[in-house]
């Protein structure tokens, strides 16, 4: 019915140690292009949760004494699996979720590429040896695996947020447990298809679905064997997940919200920054953590700036992302789309311009047209607030100072854009600008072999690079006498 090559990808119920396990509710998976039903999938109670838990714990001895090349054997495999299966993955993404087909395979590659890499970087997972204060003493430092980990991962990217985090667990030598979103469950699903099939061993890596986000996520907080947790989405779920984590002292990563300004200099290349822009605003409709919020241009190119973003947006077409020609899905749901309609009218009632777009698109309840104001100020709703949809504020500036003032003037700190041919001003402007991220002349900036994540609000540890995988890890200090 769904058009899949393999049928057995599409899977209904939690993957626990091994096996599908069934519920007694059901929840529902609704494609967002359409308002039709995907498929209904087993609601896992916490009780669930807590047994995925122990499935990992008892896993976890014989996971983590496998070699690092053991390991890394088997996540080749999960790797190879995935991109023999991209087209039915992407297919599932798109039907879950909404972005058009071709990002969606952009995606499963994306996520595939954390596994292939961290299936390697766990090779190099070294230690240290310290000098010693005595002739008598070595120092020795080594690196093990954290424990079980719990992850909780959104919507926006439902294979490859579980996928950087899974991978550098698992080549770490920890056990893994999932709890994707409830609204796009079946990617992750499939991903536990294919590590079974890759000889990943059961209770390795679990995957618990659920609409019970407060009672699961106690368990996944709050589980004294779970020795880390790690969690993409908003900042004050973040928030009260750290608190929850706090009472057995868990180590925790947190990749949250965001505010990226992308910056225009009046001596960077306009063209290039114009489809920087349009790459970094628009991409899954605008809704990801790290895509251009605050749109900054230097006044002297503003207009010239402005009139070209216009003719590149007005070329974009939004539609059901399983058509050809698409550019731009749906937003998750008519929720959403009400939240970025508020923040324009809000910000339209304050002063701001509709260049083009501005109001729900005919495609249907879960779609918004893409978007650009101007005349926009800093402190309006649509520059303070995360929009998370495909609304492009512009805002002008005068000089250097001043931009990277108005960039930092807010409490994320996940990634930033900036466009300048001036070697000075690029390592300038790169340091000055309060954010884990920086893309100098460039729109898309994440990849498996560079760090990932944001400061101040936004978040604390990284995912991707040798970085993300210490970020699973404990340092043991051995103090070695009588030498």
């Amino acid at each position: 019915m769904l058009n899949l090559k393999d049928e057995q990808l599409i899977r209904n119920h939690s993957y626990i140690n091994g096996s599908w396990h069934s519920s007694e509710s059901q929840l529902e998976v609704v494609n967002p292009a359409t308002g039709n039903l995907v498929t209904k999938v087993a609601d896992a109670t916490p009780k669930e949760a807590e047994l995925t838990v122990k499935s990992a714990k008892d896993a976890l001895s014989s996971w983590s004494q496998k070699s690092a090349n053991e390991r890394a054997g088997l996540m080749r495999n999960w790797f190879n699996l995935m991109m023999q299966h991209q087209d039915d993955l992407a297919l599932i993404l798109t039907l879950e979720q909404g972005k058009p087909l071709a990002e969606a395979k952009g995606e499963i590659a994306y996520g595939a590429s954390y596994i292939e890499w961290f299936a390697e970087e766990g090779k190099r997972l070294y230690g240290d040896t310290i000098p010693a204060l005595a002739n008598d003493k070595r120092i020795v430092v080594i690196k093990q695996p954290v424990g079980v980990v719990a992850s909780i991962t959104p919507w926006n990217f439902p294979n490859a947020m579980i996928a950087r985090k899974a991978a550098a667990a698992l080549a770490a030598g920890c056990t893994f447990v999932g709890r994707p979103a409830s609204q796009t469950p079946l990617s992750a699903l499939a991903m536990a298809e294919l590590a079974e099939r890759a000889g990943i061993p059961a209770g390795v890596f679990n995957i618990v679905v659920s609409n019970d986000a407060i009672g699961v996520g106690k368990v996944l907080t709050q589980h004294p064997d779970i020795a880390k947790f790690t969690f993409t989405g908003s900042t004050p779920v973040g928030k009260r997940l750290i608190e929850q984590c706090a009472t057995t002292v868990k180590k925790v990563s947190m990749e949250l919200g965001g505010n990226a300004p992308f910056i225009v200099f009046d001596d960077a290349d306009i063209d290039a920054a114009v489809q920087g822009a349009l790459l970094s605003k628009y991409r899954n409709a605008g809704q990801t953590c790290v895509c251009t919020n605050r749109i900054f241009v230097q006044k002297n190119v503003k207009a010239e700036f402005i009139q070209k973003f216009t003719e590149a947006v007005k070329k974009l077409t939004v539609g059901n992302g399983l058509e050809e020609g698409i550019n731009i899905g749906p937003m998750i749901s008519k929720q959403a789309v009400a939240g970025v309609d508020e923040l324009v009218k809000q910000s339209v009632a304050q002063g701001a311009n509709i260049a083009i777009g501005g109001s729900r698109s005919e495609e249907g309840e879960c779609f918004y047209q893409p978007t650009i104001l101007t005349d926009v100020t800093n402190d309006m709703p649509v520059a303070q607030n995360e929009i998370f949809g495909p609304v492009s504020p512009i805002i002008g500036f005068e000089s250097e100072q001043q931009v990277i003032s108005m960039a930092n003037d807010t409490e994320f700190g996940l990634a930033a854009y900036f466009y300048s041919r001036d070697v000075g001003r690029v390592w300038r402007v790169a340091e000055a600008l309060d954010f884990g991220m920086v893309g100098v002349n460039e729109g898309i900036i994440s990849n498996a072999a560079a760090p990932f994540g944001g400061v101040k609000a936004s978040g604390n540890g990284r995912e991707g690079s040798k970085y993300g995988l210490e970020d699973y890890t404990e340092i043991k200090y051995l103090c070695m006498g009588g030498i």
